[in-house]
């Protein structure tokens, strides 16, 4: 049997953005018998989670659950609204935007990369306005789709998916709005169809806290009708069937029943009413944030994403002053800690380190982060301006969460 759990005592600190630590209310859930996938109570259990995860989603219309990763979703995406050679504008945040564009070439399609020149352009969020002149450049309406990352968890900054709804409106485009939030979901603020969002890509190891494995793509009427016609290869991914099948709670293909236990009772968990409902999990996690950031202020350090306004409450990217390798120093902290932290990615790998504060974490668990890193970048020689402990606490314990705690019996 393959050792996986070789942390020798105590719970290892995962404060990567992802995956992210799974709650045991939902470990539990999922180990409950696998059931038939075509029997009655497998039907129930699928319009539960459909109902669930459209809530979390803020929508009406259909959420596609495929037993897929991230990746899968971005590519479903893509292959049920595009046709070969159609022109896309991608907007460059981070390493996964780079990815999608990526994809979006191996599909053969001809994606735009739009963005802020080099390492800067990824410190910021999105700029609508670029994406404005863009297309008000595009005067034959080549342009078939938008597509940018919510939260791009390489460099922690979040976008502004309102103003980019509104750039393109602006622009009296016709284009698709295809949006990543695969890191952003059930963390930060996120409305499907108030932003007028056509598709959003997301997966289950982020906020929703669940282990990788599904992921997910919800539609508007637009996207839905643009499938119609789109030409790409598409079988497994194809939206019809999917959307047609889950009416009555099921799926073409067998799908990942024990995750769906986890789904349902992740859902249930985001949206008791008792802690807030989404509101409440929008709200502690931009409190984690703000206290997290105050820490590594303390520290004298950068955070990659220098746009207040675009600061992630899901993540925070922490630059090295130069010559100090990140890596090195998230090794030191792993292997003296059990911490993890989540490595710089892409233009940015050796010169940064993300601290996750998301899903299942409390003031306490980031205490012990913030402790981890505080002794580890001191252990690596980096010279700090003060504690960034010592300022969390105090902002932790001057900034009580606005929902107390349930009374014990």
């Amino acid at each position: 049997m393959v050792t996986l759990d070789f942390h020798p005592t105590g719970r290892h600190f995962l404060q990567i953005p992802g995956p992210s630590p799974v709650p045991d209310r939902i470990l539990r859930a999922m180990s409950m018998p696998t059931i038939d996938h075509r029997g009655p109570e497998f039907g129930a259990l699928g319009l539960r989670v459909l109902k669930g995860i459209q809530q979390i989603f803020q929508t009406k219309h259909p959420v596609v659950i495929y037993p897929a990763s991230g990746t899968g979703a971005w590519e479903a995406a893509l292959a049920n609204t595009m046709s070969p050679g159609d022109h896309v504008l991608m907007y460059e945040t981070g390493h996964f935007a780079t990815l999608w564009q990526k994809m979006a070439t191996r599909l053969g399609l001809k994606p735009e990369f739009l963005g802020l020149p080099g390492v800067e352009g990824w410190r910021k969020g999105v700029q609508a306005h670029l994406i404005e002149e863009r297309l008000k450049a595009d005067k034959e309406h080549s342009i078939k789709a938008v597509c940018v990352v919510h939260n791009e968890t390489s460099t922690g900054a979040t976008s502004n998916i309102l103003a980019v709804r509104k750039a393109i409106d602006a622009a009296r485009h016709p284009a698709l709005l295809l949006v990543d939030s695969i890191s952003g979901l059930a963390s930060a603020e996120y409305k499907h169809d108030e932003w007028g969002v056509d598709v959003t890509v997301s997966g289950s190891q982020k906020g929703l806290m669940l282990p990788p494995g599904i992921s997910f793509n919800a539609l508007s009427p637009k996207a839905l009708e643009a499938s119609k016609s789109a030409k790409l290869p598409k079988a497994f991914w194809a939206w019809d069937e999917i959307v047609e099948m889950n009416k009555t709670g099921y799926w073409p293909y067998t799908p990942n029943t024990n995750l769906l236990y986890g789904l349902a009772e992740a859902c249930d968990m985001l949206l008791d009413p008792h802690f807030g409902g989404l509101q409440g999990v929008f709200a502690r996690h931009r409190r984690w944030a703000e206290g997290v950031r105050t820490g590594v202020k303390a520290w004298g350090l950068e955070v990659q994403c220098n746009e207040v306004a675009s600061q992630s409450p899901v993540l925070t990217g922490v630059i090295m002053p130069e010559g100090v390798d990140a890596d090195a120093v998230r090794k030191l902290i792993y292997e003296r800690f059990d911490l993890s932290l989540g490595t710089g990615l892409g233009k940015v790998k050796g010169r940064m380190f993300r601290i996750g504060h998301l899903g299942d974490c409390n003031d306490l668990t980031l205490m012990a982060a913030l402790s981890g890193c505080e002794m580890g970048l001191k252990l690596s020689g980096v010279r700090l301006s003060g504690s960034g402990v010592a300022a969390a606490m105090e902002f932790f314990a001057g900034h009580p969460a606005p929902l107390a705690l349930q009374k014990a019996a």
